[in-house]
């Protein structure tokens, strides 16, 4: 069912409509005495998923009574990152998602529809994972809040994914990132429609329709003016809902560029990236539009770490962002990153497949650091002057004679040069 529906890439939502809109479909749901709300962490930020949980509190209130961020394989929020999301949810709903001991398997999607749904390329079954306070809390609402954007690993992000990953165990995790990686994410990114995605659904199909499940998805696009506004809300527990905000996503978050820029400079907000884990969306949402040859500038004020999770970092700093092949061949001779799959389709993800240069500027990352793991070491000092975010804008820009593309937050949307979208 869809309760509500509204966008177009023309639309704008305040934070008054969204109210308006959530309190309705609340009320066509009916009286809920036992609710959960599982919204984005804040690498989520811009997602509206943050007032969209404050209004749920808002609306139920006592009835509310676990808030849990889908962190996937993220840190915890500390209660600066939850004072700036979720202002007025107290901190006593907030629960911590344990990706790797606080889950529970609710199922298998079989080997012989894996296989079917990547074309060969995996052929397990796949282990549909969730935290077990979903499972088993025994609330009679549980709502997945987020933004549904394109997305490196499943084509475009949220949904399904918000449970199956965002609350995801380590298996599931690590399984899926693999599939989206060997599969190929310029197949995937910007397709409601992919391998891994009907994988996820067919598990929510078989396991899940029992739960009291239902999606608040939104899109975010920018105002024009250099800001960002709410153009969708999209509110239901059908595969139909999901697909109306990935189409509205596509028309207002794909930027198909006429040019492929031989230069790429992307900023990272030093309030929502601290790692390359997070920070490298600058190369999975621009790598289909960087021209052969090119160069990718990253400046990264805050980034100080690889992964988010202490082994997975351990596993970069080993391995490095490495082409298709080698981090295939990885896996298959080295336990350690065959136990984490999900590293292993990090490392591709962040690979250029040597297309392009990748120049680091981190502001807490040394030049050893970067180049160990296979990328350019840029001075950020330099190259902030050299590249002045404060006054370029989104898009194409020229200075001293060079002539650029300036991407101010990559994980707002996706780049590509037709040539390499069919």
């Amino acid at each position: 069912m869809i309760y509500t529906a509204i966008g177009s890439p023309e639309t704008v939502l305040t934070d008054e409509d969204l109210q308006r809109h959530l309190f309705e479909a609340f009320e066509a749901m009916g009286p809920r005495k036992k609710v959960l709300a599982v919204p984005p962490d804040f690498t989520r930020l811009n997602s509206r998923a943050g007032p969209l949980t404050c209004m749920t509190h808002a609306y139920y209130g006592e009835a509310l009574v676990d808030v849990m961020p889908a962190l996937g394989t993220h840190v915890p929020m500390p209660d600066w990152q939850l004072d700036r999301m979720y202002p007025s949810v107290p901190k006593s709903l907030i629960r911590e998602h344990d990706w790797r001991n606080d889950v529970v398997t609710v199922g298998e999607v079989p080997a012989d529809f894996v296989s079917e749904a990547t074309e060969g390329i995996y052929t397990k079954p796949w282990p549909a994972q969730m935290n077990r306070l979903l499972w088993e809390g025994g609330h009679d609402l549980i709502l997945s809040l987020g933004q549904v954007v394109p997305h490196e690993v499943i084509g475009m992000a949220n949904y399904t994914k918000n449970i199956f990953v965002g609350t995801g165990g380590v298996k599931g995790i690590n399984e899926s990132h693999f599939i989206g990686a060997a599969y190929g994410m310029e197949r995937m990114m910007g397709r409601a429609d992919t391998p891994l995605r009907r994988i996820l659904n067919e598990a929510a199909d078989r396991f899940c329709s029992h739960l009291p499940l239902v999606y608040v998805l939104t899109v975010i696009g920018p105002d024009g003016k250099g800001g960002l506004v709410t153009r969708g809300l999209y509110i239901g527990d059908s595969h139909d809902c999901f697909e109306q905000a990935a189409a509205l996503s596509l028309q207002v978050n794909f930027n198909m560029l006429d040019e492929a820029p031989g230069k790429v400079v992307v900023y990272l907000d030093p309030e929502e990236f601290h790692s390359t884990w997070l920070g490298n969306k600058a190369i999975y949402r621009t790598r289909m539009a960087i021209a052969d040859g090119g160069e990718l500038v990253v400046l990264g004020p805050e980034v100080g770490t690889f992964g988010e999770d202490k082994e997975i970092d351990r596993l970069i700093r080993k391995y490095g962002y490495r082409t298709t092949p080698e981090g295939m061949g990885f896996v298959e001779q080295h336990e350690d990153i065959r136990n984490n799959l999900s590293a292993a389709a990090h490392l591709i993800h962040g690979s250029s497949e040597g297309r392009f240069r990748v120049t680091y500027c981190p502001g807490k990352l040394t030049r050893e650091e970067v180049e160990g793991v296979g990328y350019s070491y840029g001075d950020l000092a330099e190259l902030s002057e050299r590249y002045p975010v404060a006054e370029l804008r989104d898009g194409w820009n020229e200075r001293n004679g060079e002539r650029f593309y300036y991407i101010s937050n990559p994980a707002l949307g996706l780049w590509a040069h037709p040539s390499r979208f069919a």
